[in-house]
């Protein structure tokens, strides 16, 4: 049927024309890519920079294939924003317009995972979450846990779709597990008493009836680790942000195991087994707790004896409560049933939690599939209590056979080549390189492994570009002139630089610092010394403090991590980008420092692979924050000096848009001051 549609170009123009747009030269090229992808079978890697149009170069061609053949493509993205975006802005105006042109309106879905949704079966009087022992023995949280339980139950009478995002101001993640299951907890639409209103039931029922179904990166790889299918039959992915792949798939397959997660384990399961098989899960959770408070936090890359010997008791313990809960009993009341799935979903997180970790020491580090740390903190406002975390090294070969092996895929992002290549992500993502050498150049390098069979799969990469003119739109300013930055905050060279340059720009700066303490010590020190007011992320949630930043160019915002990716304001509000340092992982980073090792051990430059990748990234993203709009003029300034200085600095240049560079601070100065001149 594909044969009778319509041809791509003209439901581009259509597409363009409903949402009162341009077709732009690399939103053309980039749906006729994702077009022959499709029809070719073969996956495909586009850079497409903002302003490209990118969701309509998706998604016309992603819409087309899927009316044409009577299948669905599922479409994954790594925000909440972006998923809002396509099913509440960008598929109704697609599906309105091509109507006609399809001789049928396409339908789409959203679909997230079940822990998104209310349970309604839990709200009319299901089993409740036990509340961890931070909130137990802490009356003020217990109360306003009360509040916000008494509030969703206000709102499940209202909501249609019960989707937890629908709920603004939301509410804590211990108040939703009161009025929500995990999968392995549901006792399915088939037994439940109120399965035919279910949320999550009906969100799936309608996306395995759509032509496009929108979903998540974490989503996207539970379906791929799982054994059960989550999502609809689909031919193929399109995997938007995909910059941000890994982090989420490594997000979703890392187990969490605390003295807390035993101990509600063993709660939830006392009832229903003998008492002494019960406390023996009870006791493995006190000698847990007792144990870790001992334990460095950090990499483990050994396992302590007493340790070990306490995990395999847990193991062993939450093996006997499985079986002794044995087989459910026909008949079983629906609360019962709710009840025992429960515990038994708890016990069996706490059994292949402690599995994974002792088999992660039974092979030498060479081969290691999984790394293990210890987090925790009680010195904090928030103390965290020890908890033992496991995650894999790598998610290549998991991506390279349940995605890449199953469907055509299509990944896409702004940054998606580094160093001018999109080697160091496709080797992330399980794919071979382009080049199978190493690039020497200025430091770059590739990891040397490359299993035989990598080298089947077909894929092509490809850069459309970006409207904006970089090189007359902004200056990349590198303050090659400062010290390198030290470990004892910022040097006062660099406030004295950010001073300057925010005195010069009038305000209007975003400033993306590398660590919390940086970002809080440059909002001191600039508060008193400037008269436009600095914002700093933490005193406000992060999207009112973008509001008001972009409601007033006097303002600065400060900030870390998700201000690097999450800022997007257009306008004369921001016309300057202020980068304190190079973002390395932070060297005792327990998952980038296993990677790092691991490529050295296998002969690469594990620095190179690892840790440049991880900042070449960052800078971009950050750098990205600067050009929103076609009229946007601004500078990117990089205070840290070994970007210009060391070996791999080549490397980091080569992944940031291609603006005009200088490193006279005079120059930049002069700019931002008639930038400020013009925009008042």
């Amino acid at each position: 049927m594909s044969d009778s549609l319509p041809p791509l170009r003209e439901l581009l123009a259509t597409a363009v024309g409903a949402v009162n747009g341009a077709e732009r030269p690399g939103q053309v090229k980039m749906a006729e890519a994702v077009e022959q992808a499709i029809a070719a079978g073969e996956h495909l890697a586009v850079q497409a920079g903002t302003g490209t149009g990118k969701s309509l170069a998706y998604l016309v061609p992603s819409i087309r294939h899927a009316v044409g053949k009577g299948s669905t493509v599922v479409i994954s993205t790594a925000t909440i924003a972006l998923q809002r975006q396509l099913v509440d802005r960008d598929l109704p105006r697609l599906a309105k317009a091509l109507r006609k042109s399809l001789r049928r309106e396409p339908t789409f879905a959203i679909l997230k995972g079940r822990r998104n949704y209310l349970c309604l079966h839990k709200l009319d009087g299901g089993p409740a979450d036990d509340p961890d022992d931070q909130v137990l023995f802490d009356p003020f949280a217990v109360s306003r846990m009360g509040r916000e339980v008494t509030r969703l139950r206000e709102w499940a009478s209202d909501t249609e779709e019960g989707d937890r995002d629908e709920l603004v101001p939301g509410v804590s993640e211990q108040a939703w597990r009161q009025v929500s299951v995990s999968a392995r907890e549901c006792l399915g639409a088939s037994r439940c008493p109120i399965g035919t209103d279910c949320f999550a039931e009906q969100a799936r029922a309608a996306a395995g009836r759509a032509d496009v179904v929108v979903t998540n990166h974490a989503l996207l790889a539970i379906d791929a680790l799982g054994t059960a299918q989550v999502l609809p039959e689909h031919d193929v992915v399109v995997v938007d942000e995909a910059h941000d792949l890994v982090d989420r798939v490594t997000s979703a397959a890392t187990g969490e195991l605390s003295a807390a997660a035993v101990s509600i384990a063993a709660r939830r399961v006392g009832r229903m087994v003998e008492d002494d098989v019960a406390d023996r899960l009870v006791e493995c959770g006190e000698g847990l707790s007792t144990l870790l408070e001992d334990v460095a936090t950090g990499r483990l890359d050994a396992l302590p004896e007493p340790l070990r010997a306490t995990l395999t008791a847990t193991r062993d313990a939450a093996h006997a409560c499985v079986t002794a809960l044995g087989p459910e009993q026909r008949g079983t009341e629906p609360d019962a049933a709710s009840a025992r799935k429960q515990a038994l979903a708890a016990l069996e997180d706490v059994h292949d939690t402690a599995v994974r970790v002792l088999e992660a020491f039974e092979t030498d580090t060479a081969h290691q599939r999984d790394v293990v740390w210890v987090t925790g903190d009680f010195g904090s406002q928030t103390p965290r209590p020890p908890t033992v975390r496991v995650a894999p090294l790598s998610v290549a070969a998991l991506l390279r056979e349940k995605l890449f092996g199953e469907n055509t895929t299509v990944l896409t992002s702004a940054t998606l080549t580094l160093g001018g290549s999109f080697d160091a992500l496709a080797r992330q993502w399980g794919l071979p390189a382009e080049q199978s050498h190493a690039v020497k150049a200025e430091g770059t390098a590739t990891d040397k492994e490359a299993p035989s069979d990598d080298w089947k799969i077909r894929w092509t990469g490809m850069d459309v570009g970006s409207p904006f003119d970089h090189g007359r739109s902004g200056i990349l300013y590198l303050a090659k002139h400062l010290p390198p930055p030290g470990r004892d905050g910022l040097p006062p060279a660099y406030l004295d630089e950010l001073k300057e340059l925010v005195e010069a720009a009038g305000g209007r700066t975003l400033g993306l610092f590398s660590s919390m303490r940086a970002a809080k010590q440059a909002t001191a020190a600039l508060r008193e010394a400037v008269g436009g007011e600095i914002l700093c992320q933490g005193e406000d949630s992060t999207m009112l403090l973008v509001k008001k930043f972009a409601e007033n160019p006097a303002t600065c915002l400060f900030g870390t991590l998700s201000l690097w990716q999450g800022v997007d304001v257009p306008g004369p509000s921001l016309s300057l980008v202020v980068m304190d340092r190079i973002p390395f992982p932070r060297p005792d980073d327990p998952l980038a420092s296993a990677r790092q090792r691991a490529v050295e051990a296998r002969g690469g430059n594990g620095f190179l692979t690892v840790a440049a990748t991880h900042a070449a990234l960052l800078l971009a993203q950050g750098a990205g924050r600067l050009l929103r709009s076609m009229d946007d003029r601004g500078i990117v300034a990089i205070l840290d000096p070994r970007i210009s200085t060391a070996r791999y600095g080549g490397f980091l240049r080569a992944s940031l848009p291609p603006f005009w560079p200088t490193t006279d601070p005079a120059v930049v100065r002069g700019a931002l001051r008639r930038l400020d001149a013009a925009a008042n």
